[in-house]
């Protein structure tokens, strides 16, 4: 649990989160902050959880020895 990988995909599933709730709070609420933001919240959403899955594959593979 000490590599880089791990603590970099949680933090990148934390970002996800605060970016989905951002999201769906401006969506909630709409007006103008949602016409402004609103789609560039959920592609910053679908970027954390790409990285996110990156960090967490690499750390998987890494662990396992790389086989």
């Amino acid at each position: 649990m000490s590599s880089p990988l791990y603590y970099l995909g949680i933090l990148a599933m934390a970002a996800v989160v605060i970016a989905l709730a951002i999201g769906i709070g401006g969506f909630g609420v709409g007006g103008e902050f949602n016409r402004k933001n609103g789609n560039k919240m959920m592609r910053l959403r679908i970027f954390f959880q790409f990285i996110a899955v990156v960090c967490l594959v690499g750390f998987a593979y890494f662990a396992s020895g790389g086989n």
